[in-house]
């Protein structure tokens, strides 16, 4: 199955995702199943171009059109270390005072307008949910670059987008207790 990913002027897109009933069903881990091996294949260049598809970290279950509250995040870090998670229900359950974006500005799968500014987010994050991938119940916590990723997939299941954090009326005003990546 070839997923078809839903693009921002969806009015799906705005809606409030639903709790997934665990334990999972194979449907639904078959989905996240799909969902990750989609985010894998994006980073590989040569599949992304003869596939016509843009490179992601992260795909909530709402942007293939299922209002469930679950996501898939796969990226390697600086060292090359894989993080990746399949999560079910997750909850933001802290947060950071201190604030972060990323310079260059945040990206999204299912938006293809270019939103310039910055997106500031918390820098620090703890996150609970149910990790498919590992079949428990877990607890997150990220910071920089990995919880900007975790807040931008959160987001989704609120029926947000990345460009509704941006500054209207000053969109690259940097925050006093911010970091830029």
């Amino acid at each position: 199955m070839k997923l078809k990913i839903v693009k921002d002027s969806n009015q799906i897109m705005r809606k409030r995702s639903l709790p997934v009933e665990l334990p999972l069903s194979k449907e639904d881990k078959d989905t996240l199943d799909m969902m990750l091996d989609y985010l894998i294949k994006s980073q590989d260049e040569e599949y992304a171009k003869k596939h016509h598809i843009k490179e992601g970290v992260g795909l909530a279950a709402i942007q293939i059109g299922l209002l469930k509250r679950m996501f898939v995040v796969y990226f390697p870090d600086q060292e090359g270390n894989i993080t990746q998670y399949q999560l079910v229900n997750p909850q933001i359950i802290e947060t950071s005072l201190k604030k972060c974006a990323i310079e260059a500005g945040e990206g999204c799968l299912s938006v293809d307008n270019e939103h310039e500014g910055l997106v500031h987010r918390a820098y620090k994050i703890k996150m609970k949910a149910f990790d498919a991938l590992q079949n428990k119940e877990i607890e997150i916590t990220a910071k920089g670059f990995p919880a900007i990723v975790l807040q931008h997939e959160y987001d989704h299941l609120n029926g947000m987008f990345y460009y509704d954090h941006i500054d209207k009326n000053n969109p690259n005003k940097k925050l006093l207790n911010e970091e830029l990546l």
